[in-house]
């Protein structure tokens, strides 16, 4: 090949993968918040139509992989005050605890336990960790149309120092609002997840969607997340995001 042809097209190629990041760092900047809170529904669809339905209270402080979160159970009366506490980090993967006030302990989720189903959902302990836009390389694939909307498709791969269940995962992400429509999340060549995003409304300058669903393909079940009592940048304290604070609010 040509020097100079050859030269062009890495060329063209490094542009490509930097105009990619800056559509994930623009997603980034318009979601960006101090604090986050809400309310929600999981509903858990198995592969032969059973529901189970659990309800949720969500907190975050800080953003994009300087965050602290903690996820904790509030109905039905068997699963209340179960709670995840994550502090994710931009420069490895997160610290993840789980609280069960039934046994009055809490337990370190280790790393190679992160595919794991949570708690009964089909979201994995990784799903629930908060991504900095630099934890993967970009690559756009192309353009398409998802429920009406004009997106672009996506991929990305974590970087080595990131540890991932997925091999890479690509997403469509809508070019009005630069929000997030669908994720498909592999393993190789197999789709393992697909989580997708709707009834997205602007809440006070934040495209949010209230309605998440993710598909299990190899369980063949699904669970649908509905957010309500939706606020954002709420006062919080960041001694509320400690095991402390975990074990206390049970």
């Amino acid at each position: 090949m040509n020097k100079m042809l050859a030269a062009g097209l890495l060329a063209c190629a490094s542009m490509q993968a930097q105009d990619v990041r800056k559509i994930i760092e623009e997603v980034q900047r318009r979601s960006r918040t101090n604090s986050q809170r809400y309310e929600g529904t999981l509903q858990v669809v198995d592969a032969r139509n059973r529901i189970t339905e659990k309800r949720w209270q969500y907190d975050r402080l800080g953003a994009f992989g300087e965050s602290k979160t903690v996820l904790r159970f509030l109905s039905p009366p068997e699963v209340k005050g179960v709670a995840l506490l994550v502090h994710n980090f931009k420069e490895r993967s997160s610290d993840q605890w789980m609280w069960t006030p039934a046994l009055q302990r809490d337990r370190r989720i280790a790393l190679q336990d992160r595919s794991t189903r949570f708690f009964g959902t089909d979201f994995s302990f990784e799903d629930l960790e908060e991504r900095d836009v630099d934890h993967s390389d970009y690559k756009l694939l192309g353009e398409e149309t998802i429920e009406g909307s004009p997106c672009w498709k996506i991929e990305a791969r974590p970087r080595k120092s990131r540890s991932s269940q997925y091999t890479h995962t690509v997403a469509w992400v809508r070019k009005d609002a630069y929000v997030f429509v669908r994720i498909d999340c592999y393993r190789g060549e197999e789709l393992a997840r697909r989580i997708g995003y709707h009834e997205v409304e602007n809440i006070k300058g934040i495209w949010t969607a209230k309605r998440i669903e993710v598909y299990d393909t190899k369980r063949k079940s699904r669970t649908v997340m509905k957010l309500d009592r939706l606020e954002y940048n709420v006062p919080m304290k960041d001694e509320d995001f400690t095991l402390q604070a975990l074990r206390r609010g049970s």
